[in-house]
């Protein structure tokens, strides 16, 4: 778990972080470096849940010994898809990451959203509903690391 009182912004009790694969954690289909060893340090307090399209058709490939489960979205409404997601885990119980538009819903549901733009971009509407905005996977995964960061970025 991972627990931090916020200023401002309440107590986060944190047991899923929820992210999407495809421009979130990777660039064209392939893991960003370092990103790997960062999931598997969060896997040992966090329960990782991977949603995606998977757009290249490689996230099993990329994340293969990294302990999370990983969600294959099909169909429409990618976004409501991964808004239920979170609902089901508990929202108030998730930290989410996303770039995409289909990610705005989780971002927004999340106990804390996080919009990643690295390069493939993040999507206006991604950002707007998300708590923060991070220039790569790395830094937001760094802030669950290293919490006082993200205690730094949310306080009021």
């Amino acid at each position: 778990m991972f627990e931090i009182e916020i200023p401002g912004f309440g107590m986060v009790k944190i047991k899923h972080l929820v992210s999407d694969f495809t421009g979130t954690l990777s660039f064209d289909g392939m893991l960003l470096p370092g990103v790997k060893e960062q999931l598997n340090k969060i896997a040992n307090f966090l329960k990782l849940h991977i949603l995606t399209a998977d757009t290249f058709g490689k996230v099993r490939e990329e994340l293969e010994g990294v302990n999370c489960e990983i969600h294959i979205l099909t169909g429409e409404d990618h976004d409501v898809q991964k808004e239920k997601y979170v609902k089901k885990l508990g929202a108030e119980h998730v930290v989410a990451f996303g770039n995409g538009n289909n990610d705005r819903r989780m971002l927004k549901a999340a106990r804390v959203g996080i919009a990643v733009s690295q390069g493939e971009g993040c999507a206006v509407d991604a950002i707007v509903s998300a708590d923060i905005h991070v220039t790569s996977a790395k830094d937001g995964l760094d802030l669950l690391l290293n919490p006082k960061r993200c205690k730094a970025t949310l306080r009021f």
